[in-house]
């Protein structure tokens, strides 16, 4: 493990510190390697489109999700031979 020392601390940093380690039931020194954890955590990649669609739909069912019939035929494109 490697170590670290950290001056130069003001006394009301310290303190916070300190009551906070003691409300978690651990060291300072413990406290201080969660947060700085914490804080450098890689950040986790947005879910894509997809998944967020997925997720949002998830609890609908086939019987659910009614596709209206049209009430007029589309009429296909007709290509110019022309061009």
């Amino acid at each position: 493990m490697s170590s670290l020392t950290i001056r130069n601390v003001d006394e009301a940093t310290k303190q916070r510190l300190r009551i906070r380690a003691a409300r978690h039931g651990v060291s300072m020194e413990e406290e201080v390697r969660r947060i700085l954890k914490e804080a450098l955590r890689p950040a986790e990649a947005p879910s894509g489109l997809g998944q967020r669609l997925r997720d949002r739909f998830a609890e609908v069912t086939a019987e659910e999700f009614v596709v209206p019939k049209r009430h007029t035929p589309r009429t296909p494109l007709q290509w110019d031979e022309s061009a």
